[in-house]
């Protein structure tokens, strides 16, 4: 879906209330959609966001993505199998929007799928061992060594 096509039609009906003021207003008006552009196309793939959020919440499996390529929005479908999901209560689980550059998006999507789980799952468990590294260790750094040595 190209976006293109919202945020000009969201400019013209800005420059045409402005119409109803003098030649001054409209001028500011024009000027003030091209600035707004970069903030209009942010808040429509925020507002694509949140509605694809709503209905994955009342699919029984699988979910629904939202991907920005140049201008272009697209959904996509992919399926996933509940053993593969964190184990947890769902209804306690919160939701974020992370945005990160495609490339390391793509690496992470290849880890996952060597791992044979989801995006979200991976990056649950990409989180969790970062953040468990530094629990219950000592020394420089956090990290511990264990092991014998003879001299």
């Amino acid at each position: 879906m190209n976006i293109a096509g919202h945020i000009e039609a969201l400019r013209a009906d800005l420059i045409a209330t402005a119409g109803i003021g003098d030649e001054s207003t409209l001028r500011v008006a024009e000027q003030l959609s091209r600035a707004l552009d970069p903030a209009m196309r942010l808040r429509l793939l925020d507002i694509l966001s949140e509605a694809a959020l709503e209905v994955n919440g009342q699919l029984t499996s699988g979910q629904i993505d939202v991907r920005l390529a140049g201008g272009d929005v697209g959904f996509t479908y992919s399926e996933s199998s509940h053993e593969a999901e964190p184990a947890g209560d769902d209804a306690q689980a919160a939701r974020i929007t992370l945005r990160i550059p495609e490339q390391l998006k793509t690496r992470a999507e290849a880890a996952a799928a060597a791992e044979g789980v989801s995006l979200n799952t991976w990056l649950v468990r990409a989180t969790s061992r970062a953040l468990d590294r530094g629990r219950g260790s000592s020394g420089p750094g956090g990290r511990r060594i264990t092991g014998y040595a003879t001299s």
